[in-house]
């Protein structure tokens, strides 16, 4: 198996962008990544995005930011107020919502929802991710749910125990608007990581998955 190294050098700079529709989406998806990152790199900015957050969502969307990016050397949080399911209909705002990141931010490393996710504002983001940034490392998380679009994804990121501890009481405290949907609990998404883990042999027994489309390298 071979192995890409985002966490080898803990004293190069690094910057990234967390794309997410949803005030949940991004701890979701790449939450433990980012926690992995962020404790082994302490020099990284981030710049996270949340399209739709209004309300009550809005505070969790905040409340889940600050946890996951604490020992970020910066982190500039966007929270967008786009209307729950209806971000194709948005379509043009939303484009000028990338048109602007694109003149704030350079990333080294993208995470965004996946291609095939069956949620149509998921869909939206992935696809303004790769409008937007065509010569960037770009990382496409999952987030499961009761269309059943979990696929093959062939980047996995093994988490360490303390880590998965730390995603799974987050999501718990961050989101408790949540608490009373048949999917979000703490089995499921144990589940999904403890699946990715088995997949790729993971020692911990923990993983996150995302799709890579395109690497380019020796």
């Amino acid at each position: 198996m071979l192995h890409l190294v985002l966490d080898r050098d803990a004293g190069a700079p690094l910057t990234i962008l967390c794309l997410g529709a949803h005030s949940d989406d991004i701890e979701i998806g790449c939450g433990g990544s980012i926690l992995r990152l962020l404790d082994a790199r302490r020099n990284t900015n981030v710049h996270w995005v949340v399209f739709g957050a209004t309300g009550v969502r809005a505070r969790e969307a905040a409340r889940g930011a600050k946890y996951f990016l604490r020992h970020a050397a910066s982190a500039t949080v966007t929270l967008r107020q786009f209307r729950d399911g209806f971000f194709p209909y948005f379509g043009g705002a939303i484009k000028e919502e990338f048109e602007n990141l694109k003149t704030m931010t350079q990333p080294d490393l993208i995470f965004t929802h996946c291609r095939d996710d069956r949620h149509q504002d998921h869909r939206l983001i992935h696809e303004l991710t790769w409008n937007t940034w065509r010569n960037h490392l770009i990382l496409e998380y999952e987030v499961p749910k009761y269309d059943g679009d979990f696929g093959t994804p062939n980047l996995l990121v093994p988490l360490n125990p303390a880590i998965v501890r730390r995603k799974l009481a987050a999501l718990a405290r961050c989101f408790p608007s949540q608490s009373g949907k048949h999917w979000f609990d703490e089995d499921l998404f144990h589940a999904a990581l403890r699946l990715r883990g088995m997949e790729c042999g993971a020692p911990s027994k923990y993983a996150e998955a995302f799709y890579a489309r395109k690497i380019v390298g020796l």
